[in-house]
């Protein structure tokens, strides 16, 4: 699936903290840039998970699942 996100990312001292307006919820952090946006990519890929396995189940029987690629 390709999908872009906005990462807003800030200084605290020594730490990078981020955070993504459009899927709140979704934060990183880390002591290096790189670090601190992979820790925010780790933590889409959670909070998606996660959603899907919450929703799927409890699916109608006669609902009908589609893949939708974004990009």
């Amino acid at each position: 699936m390709t999908n872009q996100f906005t990462a807003i990312i800030e200084r605290d001292e020594e730490w990078f903290i981020a955070y993504c307006p459009e899927l709140p919820g979704a934060n990183g952090q880390g002591t290096t840039k790189q670090e601190c946006l992979d820790s925010l990519a780790e933590a889409f890929r959670l909070i998606l998970e996660d959603r899907r396995q919450d929703v799927l189940p409890r699916l109608p029987d006669d609902a009908i699942q589609e893949i939708i690629t974004v990009g």
